[in-house]
Protein backbone atom coordinates (compact mmCIF):
# COMPACT_ATOMS: atom_id res chain seq x y z
CA UNK A 1 0.00 0.00 0.00
CA UNK A 2 1.54 3.18 -1.15
CA UNK A 3 0.75 5.86 1.78
CA UNK A 4 3.35 8.03 3.33
CA UNK A 5 3.25 10.43 6.11
CA UNK A 6 6.72 12.59 6.15
CA UNK A 7 7.77 15.33 8.60
CA UNK A 8 9.98 17.42 9.92
CA UNK A 9 12.13 20.84 9.98
CA UNK A 10 14.94 19.95 7.29
CA UNK A 11 12.60 20.62 3.85
CA UNK A 12 15.88 19.30 1.73
CA UNK A 13 15.35 15.79 2.70
CA UNK A 14 11.98 16.20 2.51
CA UNK A 15 12.19 17.12 -0.87
CA UNK A 16 14.69 15.09 -1.87
CA UNK A 17 13.24 12.02 -1.01
CA UNK A 18 9.64 12.64 -3.02
CA UNK A 19 12.21 13.50 -5.78
CA UNK A 20 13.45 9.89 -5.64
CA UNK A 21 10.02 8.39 -5.46
CA UNK A 22 9.05 10.78 -8.70
CA UNK A 23 11.77 9.54 -10.35
CA UNK A 24 10.19 6.14 -10.39
CA UNK A 25 6.85 7.27 -12.66
CA UNK A 26 6.52 6.50 -16.03
CA UNK A 27 8.82 9.19 -17.92
CA UNK A 28 6.56 9.09 -20.77
CA UNK A 29 3.66 10.16 -18.19
CA UNK A 30 5.36 11.83 -15.54
CA UNK A 31 3.46 15.06 -15.57
CA UNK A 32 0.04 13.58 -16.02
CA UNK A 33 0.63 10.87 -13.33
CA UNK A 34 2.13 13.65 -10.48
CA UNK A 35 0.09 15.35 -8.60
CA UNK A 36 0.14 18.23 -5.46
CA UNK A 37 -2.64 19.41 -3.55
CA UNK A 38 -2.24 22.30 -1.42
CA UNK A 39 -6.15 23.59 -0.75
CA UNK A 40 -8.92 21.06 -0.02
CA UNK A 41 -12.15 21.26 1.56
CA UNK A 42 -12.63 18.17 3.69
CA UNK A 43 -14.89 16.55 0.64
CA UNK A 44 -12.80 17.31 -1.98
CA UNK A 45 -9.66 15.53 0.37
CA UNK A 46 -11.74 12.15 0.74
CA UNK A 47 -12.02 12.40 -2.69
CA UNK A 48 -8.28 12.87 -3.75
CA UNK A 49 -8.07 9.80 -1.30
CA UNK A 50 -10.59 7.74 -3.63
CA UNK A 51 -8.51 8.80 -6.84
CA UNK A 52 -8.35 5.84 -9.11
CA UNK A 53 -5.24 5.94 -11.41
CA UNK A 54 -5.36 6.37 -15.26
CA UNK A 55 -4.24 3.54 -17.28
CA UNK A 56 -0.27 4.88 -17.96
CA UNK A 57 1.70 3.87 -14.82
CA UNK A 58 1.42 4.47 -11.21
CA UNK A 59 0.47 7.90 -9.81
CA UNK A 60 1.86 10.09 -7.12
CA UNK A 61 -0.36 12.34 -5.30
CA UNK A 62 1.75 15.05 -2.65
CA UNK A 63 -0.47 16.30 0.07
CA UNK A 64 1.07 19.17 1.79
CA UNK A 65 -0.68 19.35 5.06
CA UNK A 66 0.59 23.01 6.05
CA UNK A 67 -2.87 25.39 5.34
CA UNK A 68 -3.78 22.10 3.06
CA UNK A 69 -7.83 21.52 4.89
CA UNK A 70 -10.12 24.91 4.03
CA UNK A 71 -12.44 25.66 6.56
CA UNK A 72 -14.98 28.14 5.54
CA UNK A 73 -12.87 31.56 4.48
CA UNK A 74 -9.32 30.03 5.40
CA UNK A 75 -6.97 27.70 5.53
CA UNK A 76 -5.76 25.47 8.19
CA UNK A 77 -2.75 22.60 8.67
CA UNK A 78 -4.76 19.02 7.93
CA UNK A 79 -2.94 18.05 11.74
CA UNK A 80 -3.99 21.02 13.71
CA UNK A 81 -7.68 20.69 11.88
CA UNK A 82 -11.09 19.10 13.93
CA UNK A 83 -12.25 16.08 12.60
CA UNK A 84 -14.71 13.87 13.98
CA UNK A 85 -14.59 10.20 14.80
CA UNK A 86 -17.23 9.71 11.65
CA UNK A 87 -14.33 11.78 9.66
CA UNK A 88 -11.15 9.64 11.07
CA UNK A 89 -12.93 6.16 10.22
CA UNK A 90 -13.76 8.16 6.24
CA UNK A 91 -9.93 9.09 6.10
CA UNK A 92 -8.70 6.09 7.08
CA UNK A 93 -11.28 3.15 5.32
CA UNK A 94 -9.56 5.45 2.27
CA UNK A 95 -6.19 4.53 2.44
CA UNK A 96 -6.75 1.32 3.73
CA UNK A 97 -8.64 0.84 0.36
CA UNK A 98 -6.23 2.80 -1.87
CA UNK A 99 -5.30 1.31 -5.16
CA UNK A 100 -1.95 -0.25 -5.55
CA UNK A 101 -1.08 1.62 -8.27
CA UNK A 102 -1.61 4.87 -6.73
CA UNK A 103 1.08 6.43 -3.74
CA UNK A 104 -0.37 9.65 -0.94
CA UNK A 105 2.00 11.66 0.49
CA UNK A 106 1.20 13.34 3.61
CA UNK A 107 3.70 15.93 3.91
CA UNK A 108 4.14 18.16 6.74
CA UNK A 109 7.40 20.78 7.28
CA UNK A 110 7.63 23.08 10.13
CA UNK A 111 10.29 25.86 10.89
CA UNK A 112 13.35 25.18 12.28
CA UNK A 113 13.73 25.92 16.24
CA UNK A 114 10.12 26.48 17.06
CA UNK A 115 8.71 23.58 19.05
CA UNK A 116 5.35 25.20 18.52
CA UNK A 117 4.99 25.03 14.64
CA UNK A 118 5.67 20.94 15.51
CA UNK A 119 2.29 18.94 14.95
CA UNK A 120 0.99 17.39 18.31
CA UNK A 121 1.58 13.83 18.07
CA UNK A 122 -1.77 13.12 20.39
CA UNK A 123 -4.42 13.95 17.39
CA UNK A 124 -6.22 11.39 15.98
CA UNK A 125 -5.50 12.60 12.30
CA UNK A 126 -1.78 12.42 13.25
CA UNK A 127 -2.45 9.05 14.45
CA UNK A 128 -4.26 7.67 12.04
CA UNK A 129 -1.12 8.89 9.23
CA UNK A 130 1.03 7.38 12.30
CA UNK A 131 -0.08 4.21 11.04
CA UNK A 132 1.82 4.29 7.04
CA UNK A 133 5.21 4.71 6.23
CA UNK A 134 5.49 7.33 8.81
CA UNK A 135 9.40 9.13 8.13
CA UNK A 136 10.93 12.46 10.39
CA UNK A 137 13.45 14.14 8.95
CA UNK A 138 14.56 16.62 11.13
CA UNK A 139 17.87 19.43 10.99
CA UNK A 140 21.12 18.05 11.75
CA UNK A 141 22.30 21.14 14.65
CA UNK A 142 25.61 22.95 13.66
CA UNK A 143 27.74 21.10 16.19
CA UNK A 144 27.35 17.26 14.73
CA UNK A 145 29.85 17.99 12.36
CA UNK A 146 30.79 14.22 11.68
CA UNK A 147 27.29 13.70 10.46
CA UNK A 148 27.28 16.78 8.54
CA UNK A 149 30.58 15.73 6.85
CA UNK A 150 29.06 12.39 6.11
CA UNK A 151 26.33 14.27 4.11
CA UNK A 152 28.46 16.58 2.61
CA UNK A 153 30.47 13.84 1.13
CA UNK A 154 27.56 12.37 -0.29
CA UNK A 155 26.24 15.38 -1.89
CA UNK A 156 29.95 15.64 -3.70
CA UNK A 157 30.36 11.77 -4.83
CA UNK A 158 26.59 12.17 -6.39
CA UNK A 159 28.01 14.92 -8.51
CA UNK A 160 30.83 13.06 -9.02
CA UNK A 161 33.48 15.44 -7.10
CA UNK A 162 35.54 14.88 -4.36
CA UNK A 163 36.05 17.32 -1.05
CA UNK A 164 39.24 16.91 1.23
CA UNK A 165 38.32 17.02 5.05
CA UNK A 166 39.19 20.65 4.96
CA UNK A 167 37.23 21.81 2.48
CA UNK A 168 34.63 20.52 4.07
CA UNK A 169 35.22 21.89 7.47
CA UNK A 170 35.18 25.33 5.84
CA UNK A 171 31.92 24.86 4.26
CA UNK A 172 30.33 23.76 7.36
CA UNK A 173 31.64 26.77 8.42
CA UNK A 174 30.23 29.24 6.31
CA UNK A 175 26.73 27.60 5.81
CA UNK A 176 26.53 26.05 9.15
CA UNK A 177 23.78 22.92 8.71
CA UNK A 178 22.07 24.35 5.98
CA UNK A 179 21.55 21.07 3.38
CA UNK A 180 20.60 23.18 0.83
CA UNK A 181 22.94 25.48 0.78
CA UNK A 182 25.41 22.45 0.92
CA UNK A 183 23.87 21.47 -1.82
CA UNK A 184 23.70 24.95 -3.83
CA UNK A 185 27.76 25.90 -3.22
CA UNK A 186 29.16 22.25 -4.48
CA UNK A 187 27.50 22.90 -7.63
CA UNK A 188 29.53 26.05 -7.85
CA UNK A 189 32.22 24.34 -6.47
CA UNK A 190 32.46 21.27 -9.20
CA UNK A 191 32.29 23.97 -11.62
CA UNK A 192 35.22 26.03 -10.51
CA UNK A 193 37.07 22.92 -9.82
CA UNK A 194 36.94 21.67 -13.58
CA UNK A 195 38.39 19.66 -15.12
CA UNK A 196 39.80 18.72 -11.82
CA UNK A 197 37.74 16.62 -9.64
CA UNK A 198 38.58 17.66 -5.76
CA UNK A 199 37.31 20.61 -3.89
CA UNK A 200 39.64 21.97 -1.52
CA UNK A 201 39.78 24.62 1.05
CA UNK A 202 41.07 27.24 -0.98
CA UNK A 203 38.19 26.77 -3.71
CA UNK A 204 35.29 26.97 -0.51
CA UNK A 205 37.05 30.27 0.43
CA UNK A 206 36.78 31.91 -2.43
CA UNK A 207 33.02 31.15 -3.81
CA UNK A 208 31.49 30.81 -0.26
CA UNK A 209 30.86 33.89 1.90
CA UNK A 210 32.34 32.42 5.22
CA UNK A 211 31.50 33.04 8.70
CA UNK A 212 35.14 34.10 9.78
CA UNK A 213 34.94 36.85 7.42
CA UNK A 214 31.42 37.95 8.80
CA UNK A 215 32.90 38.05 12.02
CA UNK A 216 36.04 39.88 11.36
CA UNK A 217 33.77 42.39 9.34
CA UNK A 218 31.33 42.68 12.59
CA UNK A 219 34.35 42.53 14.82
CA UNK A 220 35.28 45.92 12.78
CA UNK A 221 32.21 47.69 13.48
CA UNK A 222 32.05 46.64 17.22
CA UNK A 223 35.73 48.21 17.45
CA UNK A 224 34.19 51.53 16.01
CA UNK A 225 36.89 51.28 13.35
CA UNK A 226 34.40 52.25 10.09
CA UNK A 227 36.96 52.07 7.66
CA UNK A 228 37.96 48.66 8.20
CA UNK A 229 34.75 47.36 8.30
CA UNK A 230 34.11 49.12 4.95
CA UNK A 231 36.71 47.26 3.77
CA UNK A 232 35.65 44.05 5.08
CA UNK A 233 32.04 45.07 3.80
CA UNK A 234 33.37 45.63 -0.18
CA UNK A 235 35.71 42.43 -0.18
CA UNK A 236 31.97 40.61 0.59
CA UNK A 237 30.35 42.35 -2.22
CA UNK A 238 32.75 41.68 -5.06
CA UNK A 239 31.66 38.26 -4.27
CA UNK A 240 27.61 37.90 -3.20
CA UNK A 241 24.43 40.38 -3.20
CA UNK A 242 23.94 42.15 0.03
CA UNK A 243 21.09 39.99 0.24
CA UNK A 244 23.44 36.67 0.65
CA UNK A 245 25.71 38.81 2.87
CA UNK A 246 23.02 40.41 4.86
CA UNK A 247 21.04 37.32 5.74
CA UNK A 248 23.79 35.19 7.42
CA UNK A 249 24.75 38.72 9.42
CA UNK A 250 21.47 38.41 10.97
CA UNK A 251 21.46 34.90 11.49
CA UNK A 252 25.41 35.43 13.62
CA UNK A 253 23.60 38.58 15.31
CA UNK A 254 20.67 36.54 16.51
CA UNK A 255 22.80 34.16 17.99
CA UNK A 256 25.29 36.24 19.57
CA UNK A 257 22.52 38.29 21.46
CA UNK A 258 20.99 35.06 23.40
CA UNK A 259 24.42 34.23 24.03
CA UNK A 260 24.84 38.17 25.65
CA UNK A 261 21.55 37.41 27.21
CA UNK A 262 21.81 34.36 28.95
CA UNK A 263 25.47 33.98 29.65
CA UNK A 264 24.83 34.20 33.64
CA UNK A 265 21.74 32.23 33.57
CA UNK A 266 22.44 29.18 31.37
CA UNK A 267 25.42 26.80 31.23
CA UNK A 268 27.52 26.80 27.98
CA UNK A 269 26.49 23.40 26.68
CA UNK A 270 22.95 24.67 27.54
CA UNK A 271 23.34 27.93 25.13
CA UNK A 272 24.91 25.59 22.50
CA UNK A 273 22.35 23.55 21.89
CA UNK A 274 19.46 26.47 21.84
CA UNK A 275 21.86 28.73 19.06
CA UNK A 276 23.11 25.04 17.29
CA UNK A 277 27.28 25.84 18.15
CA UNK A 278 29.46 23.62 20.37
CA UNK A 279 30.05 25.04 23.88
CA UNK A 280 33.91 25.58 23.07
CA UNK A 281 32.48 28.17 20.31
CA UNK A 282 29.95 29.56 22.73
CA UNK A 283 33.02 29.84 24.92
CA UNK A 284 35.17 32.03 22.13
CA UNK A 285 31.89 33.50 21.22
CA UNK A 286 31.80 34.77 24.53
CA UNK A 287 35.48 35.76 25.09
CA UNK A 288 35.21 37.94 21.43
CA UNK A 289 32.06 40.17 22.64
CA UNK A 290 33.23 40.69 26.48
CA UNK A 291 33.64 43.94 25.52
CA UNK A 292 30.53 44.38 23.24
CA UNK A 293 27.26 45.73 24.70
CA UNK A 294 24.07 44.01 24.30
CA UNK A 295 22.69 47.31 22.76
CA UNK A 296 24.76 47.85 20.40
CA UNK A 297 24.23 43.99 18.78
CA UNK A 298 20.91 44.75 19.12
CA UNK A 299 21.00 47.95 17.54
CA UNK A 300 22.59 46.73 14.50
CA UNK A 301 20.28 43.92 14.35
CA UNK A 302 17.25 46.41 13.81
CA UNK A 303 19.58 48.34 11.18
CA UNK A 304 20.13 45.63 9.31
CA UNK A 305 16.01 45.27 9.16
CA UNK A 306 15.18 48.40 7.93
CA UNK A 307 17.80 47.86 4.97
CA UNK A 308 16.19 44.40 4.07
CA UNK A 309 13.13 45.52 4.18
CA UNK A 310 14.47 48.70 2.14
CA UNK A 311 15.99 46.52 -0.50
CA UNK A 312 13.22 43.80 -0.86
CA UNK A 313 10.69 46.37 -1.25
CA UNK A 314 12.50 48.16 -4.00
CA UNK A 315 12.69 51.21 -2.06
CA UNK A 316 16.30 50.87 -1.68
CA UNK A 317 18.26 52.75 -4.37
CA UNK A 318 21.54 51.04 -4.14
CA UNK A 319 21.42 47.55 -2.07
CA UNK A 320 24.95 47.74 -1.54
CA UNK A 321 24.82 51.48 -0.52
CA UNK A 322 22.03 50.62 1.62
CA UNK A 323 23.92 47.76 3.37
CA UNK A 324 27.20 49.44 3.73
CA UNK A 325 24.89 52.32 5.81
CA UNK A 326 22.94 50.51 7.91
CA UNK A 327 26.44 48.72 9.50
CA UNK A 328 28.61 51.86 9.51
CA UNK A 329 25.14 53.99 10.92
Amino acid sequence: MGVYFFLGDEDYLIDKELLKYREKLDKNFSEMNYVVHNKLDYTELISVLRTQPMMFGKMMIVLNCSELLKEGSRRVDLLSATFDDKQIDEISSALENNSEMLDIFFVEKYPKDDKKKKPDSRRKIFKALSKYNKQEFLSIPTYKTAELSAIINKMAKSKKVKINNDAIEALIASKGNDLRAFDTELDKLQLLAYPETTITADMVNQICTSNQDLFNLTDYIMLGNKSLALIELRKLLSKKHPMEILSPIQTMLKKWIYIKLHAKTMTKGEIGQKVGMHEFVVQKTLDKLKNTKTKDLVDLKCNLTEAEYRIKSGQAFSPEEELENAIIR
